[in-house]
């Protein structure tokens, strides 16, 4: 310190001495011309500040802008309440869910189920664009958890009144905009100013807010992913049919004791759908069953259900880990910061795949690789494969969508898998949770169990990977000829006694932190629910462990 109330804080290369309760917004103001996208939120000393907060002591300040992680989420967050306000300024009667995240926006239906017309998204987005010019600041309170609960139940937000039935905090975050007040799980920007584009589109019996993407000053294309919407609605009805569609009914079903209920029909209706898809490959007479899907999506386990369902049809099916085709990791290519980019296709020896596949398809005896990640090169191990006239190649890997991977083999000859573990239920009727969020939850716990990694190590490398997904693997779902939704309705509640303690070791200071206190706080909303009774077989145990398949 260097004199009392004024405080010695870095920003950038800069030292400055700042009034004690100088706000971040006023610093943001100072320093935003050295940024070429919007700051919206500050780190203060490692911690993630919204800027309406304010200096109390020596430090360091980090801005984030909209082309963070952190400050798209918020920018989203601040969209979606401002949305909500410009409806409610139309007609208070309404209401709107915000139900999932499609092609760089949410897609969002009225409660009323009235039609969307041009005219109404017309009105809603000029009342938007309205507010965004009275830059009415986005405030924040605390209020009692059951003092908000009574408000929201009054608002007609029956969804966030039962949330918080079961919040064990005493305390909640409410925010408001002018006289309307809403829930949201994480941080806002400081007014609508900031939320400058976004636009609104028809689609299906909604509309979908849209966002900007990677150019945050340009709202992205509209490119519905219909094959991955239909997926998505199908879980909709999926929660409906088990009465379980947001995190407070799954909590009123663990209480009244349904938690077994959930388990035995969500596996049944996960068989059910593996049925199907190996009937829709039993019908194609297709040779290659090609099976892709972001980090986490429980795709080893699939293929051995899938497989199983196809043995039960009369095929013999053989899985094919395209990681064994990996080329010697001294020929791995470098990615913009000269590190090794094992995601990419050219880290795969796409031409000895293809050579294998084709003498394959011919009826030779091929010897298939295999890799070894502690040597970093591929061996052959006296592992040789024929197909007959039964037999079927399951082939599983991130590039198995990519028609560059096996150009050679006939497009009649493949059938495409994508699975992902898209989340069918939410948090409220406005906070919709991500599917990335359950990926990565898992995947702490699994690298925890099998590898040994920290949380703070998995969190630190999901960036990476998430880019890999969004570069390799995202572009080419829609070339599915089925999607598998690999989430479970009662997940969060299961996996939160295995990943609370190891989310909890990451340390104030630490760069994950952030994202730590995010998840913990979503673990917060949801009752634990005991896992001793899901199947062996459950594609869950490749993350929590006890399944009967080698993953």
């Amino acid at each position: 310190m260097v004199m009392a109330n004024v405080w010695e804080i870095s920003v950038l290369d800069k030292t400055l001495r700042v009034e004690d309760r100088t706000t971040f917004l006023e610093l943001a103001k100072q320093f935003q011309p050295e940024y070429s996208d919007d700051i919206v939120l500050a780190k203060y000393n490692g911690k993630l500040k919204e800027l309406w907060h304010s200096v109390h002591g020596d430090g360091q300040i980090e801005f984030l802008t909209t082309k963070s992680d952190a400050g798209r989420k918020s920018y989203r967050r601040s969209g979606t309440m401002l949305m909500q306000r410009a409806l409610h300024n139309l007609d208070p009667n309404l209401h709107v869910t915000v139900l999932y995240s499609i092609s760089q926006g949410y897609f969002c239906k009225l409660v009323e189920e009235k039609p969307i017309t041009e005219a109404f998204l017309s009105d809603l987005k000029a009342e938007m664009h309205k507010l965004v010019e009275q830059d009415i600041p986005f405030q924040k309170d605390s209020y009692d958890t059951s003092e908000a609960s009574r408000l929201f139940q009054e608002f007609g937000m029956q969804d966030k009144s039962n949330l918080f039935k079961y919040r064990s905090s005493s305390k909640v975050s409410v925010y408001s905009l002018g006289r309307y007040m809403d829930y949201y799980y994480g941080y806002m920007l400081p007014s609508t100013g900031y939320v400058k584009y976004f636009d609104l589109k028809p689609y299906d019996d909604g509309f979908v807010l849209m966002f900007p993407n990677e150019d945050s000053h340009q709202v992205a294309d509209f490119n519905p992913p219909h094959k991955l919407y239909a997926t998505l609605k199908e879980a909709t009805q999926w929660g409906k049919m088990l009465e379980v569609s947001n995190i407070g009914e799954l909590n009123d079903a663990i209480v009244n004791g349904r938690g077994q209920d959930l388990i035995l029909v969500q596996e049944a209706l996960m068989e059910r759908k593996i049925a199907e898809i190996a009937s829709q490959i039993e019908e194609s007479g297709s040779k290659f069953v090609m099976i892709a899907g972001p980090s986490s999506s429980g795709k080893t386990s699939f293929s051995h259900r899938l497989s199983i369902q196809l043995i039960a049809r009369g095929l013999r099916p053989h899985p094919i880990g395209l990681d064994n085709y990996y080329g010697d990791r001294k020929n791995t290519p470098l990615d913009e910061n000269g590190k090794p980019d094992f995601e990419c296709l050219e880290a795969l020896d796409v031409e000895q795949f293809n050579k294998d596949m084709q003498r394959l398809l011919k009826g030779e005896r091929v010897e298939m690789p295999s890799f070894n990640f502690k040597t970093g090169q591929r061996e052959y191990r006296g592992n040789f494969l024929q197909l007959g006239e039964d037999d079927i190649l399951v082939i599983e890997g991130i590039h198995g969508l990519n028609d560059k991977l096996s150009y050679s083999i006939d497009k009649n000859l493949k059938f495409k898998v994508y699975i992902s573990a898209l989340t069918q239920l939410n948090i409220d009727e406005h906070n919709c949770l991500h599917t990335t969020d359950t990926r990565l939850l898992r995947r702490i716990v699994r690298d925890a169990r099998t590898r040994g990694t920290s949380a703070k190590e998995t969190i630190a490398m999901w960036y990476s990977v998430r880019r890999g997904e969004e570069k390799y693997i995202f572009p080419h779902q829609e070339q599915a000829n089925a999607m598998f939704n690999s989430a479970f309705v009662y997940e969060l509640a299961v996996i939160k006694p295995y990943v609370q303690p190891l989310l909890y070791q990451i340390s104030i200071g630490d760069p994950e932190y952030d994202e730590a206190k995010r998840l913990l706080k979503l673990l917060d909303y949801v009752l634990p629910m005991p896992g001793e009774d899901i199947n062996r077989n459950s594609l869950f145990r490749e993350f929590i462990g006890g399944s009967c398949f080698n993953v």
